[in-house]
């Protein structure tokens, strides 16, 4: 869960990638990886299955979120060991290539493979392996010296330099994608001219990227599962909120609206840190939380919206239009500040609902048929990326990322 303020065997020829895929972790990094597919070059040589498909998730240093737990210090990174190979475009150069003996851990060509584990930087752990996805032949291993056998590397954008020092440098292998992996609005990421053509991939939370990893998800319910039952309230509106400026929409419609309606606000903008224990406390005893987002664009809905929806408290959205959000959750399941004339006309309705029971549990009836489930980044991203190059072994480009992304 993320923080308050938001968290071997014989080596085997390879043919085209279609089998185990393995997914490379470092721990001087948390969630810059790496993926690609193999060459179709070259047939086993024996009757025994081959190992198909690696991908090698080369993690980045720590990346500081807004949700970060605002009563922690983010681990300090530690320094990659990633051997460099010059930086160049996605090469169309063929070449021969096989799995070294020493290169791989894995328990035998065509099985399950061998998963490791690791601890990640900022406190985050996570199991390098795909079985709460139910994906299979998928390889999770923190062993950088499988670059050069990856079928894709994955590179989180805010670990890289400007410069591109820290990129791999080299003619790539024929067979490896690279995927641009970014979790953070286009506001909070610096643009970088030179990535424009290195990628053939993009892992994002937009619906358009490549392998699209929203921040949340509502599944159906089951049968066997508890039914929702509201949790007790004792506060109309909450807010917590740490990254904080004046000039930010979101602040001086916060301001105007507290002028009509009580808020109970908490974060270190307010001097009033909010531990990971309380943060749920806290949100589930308020009928309403403002989900208002740090910027404003395409796609982007954070945990700020699917955090309420889960612990049972009415998100207040401001961030991307109505339609947009209405593509995640059930439009009777949130308020968009856009639906009012200024915030005066929502604290009129915010205070309505307090006096209707009846109306204001309307915004719970979808609570019958879905549950939320919060994305579980890291993991995600690897197991997601490994399905993606699994199911598509095509050649492909993504030539202009900065336009895409940032416009």
């Amino acid at each position: 869960m993320l923080s308050a303020d938001q968290q071997h065997g014989e080596p085997c020829p390879v043919q085209p990638p279609s089998g185990l895929l393995s997914v490379q972790f470092s721990s001087a990094a948390f969630w810059r990886f790496a993926s690609s597919s193999f060459s179709s070059r070259t047939r086993p040589t024996s009757p025994t299955p081959i190992l198909e498909e690696l991908v090698s998730f080369v993690l980045p240093s720590c990346v500081q979120r807004e949700h970060r737990a605002m009563t922690q210090s983010p681990a300090t990174p530690q320094s990659s060991s990633i051997k460099h190979i010059q930086v160049r475009p996605r090469s169309s150069r063929r070449q021969q290539w096989t799995l070294s003996p020493t290169q791989l851990c894995w328990s035998g060509c065509g099985q399950t493979s061998t998963t490791l584990s690791t601890t990640l930087p900022c406190g985050f752990r996570f199991e390098l392996n795909c079985d709460i996805f139910n994906f299979t032949r998928c390889h999770l291993t923190d062993n950088r010296e499988l670059y050069h056998k990856a079928h894709g590397v994955v590179f989180h954008h805010r670990d890289i330099h400007g410069s591109l020092e820290n990129m791999p440098k080299g003619p790539r292998p024929v067979f490896q994608k690279w995927v641009w992996s970014n979790m953070e609005s286009p506001t909070n990421s610096g643009k970088i001219t030179g990535l424009n053509e290195l990628f053939n991939l993009t892992c994002n939370y937009r619906r358009d990227s490549s392998i699209p990893v929203p921040y949340g998800y509502l599944y159906p319910v089951t049968s066997a599962e508890e039914s929702f039952k509201l949790p007790a309230k004792d506060k109309l509106v909450c807010w917590i909120v740490s990254n904080w400026s004046p000039n930010m929409k979101r602040v001086q419609y916060y301001n105007e609206l507290k002028k009509h309606v009580t808020i109970h606000a908490y974060g270190r903008a307010f001097e009033k840190p909010i531990g990971n224990e309380d943060f749920v406390k806290m949100i589930s005893a308020c009928k309403f939380y403002l989900s208002f987002e740090n910027s404003f664009h395409r796609d982007y809905i954070t945990e700020k919206f699917f955090n309420p929806l889960t612990w049972g408290s009415v998100p207040v959205v401001m961030g991307p239009p109505r339609h947009t959000y209405e593509g995640h959750a059930p439009a009777e399941s949130f308020i968009h500040v856009d639906d009012f004339p200024s915030p005066k006309e929502l604290a009129e309705r915010l205070l309505y609902l307090d006096q209707n029971h009846t109306e204001y549990m309307r915004f719970f009836n979808w609570r019958s048929a879905f549950k939320v489930k919060g994305a579980l980044f890291g993991r995600e991203i690897a197991c997601k990326t490994c399905i993606y190059l699994q199911n598509h072994k095509e050649y492909q480009a993504f030539n202009d990322l900065n336009t895409w992304y940032w416009g």
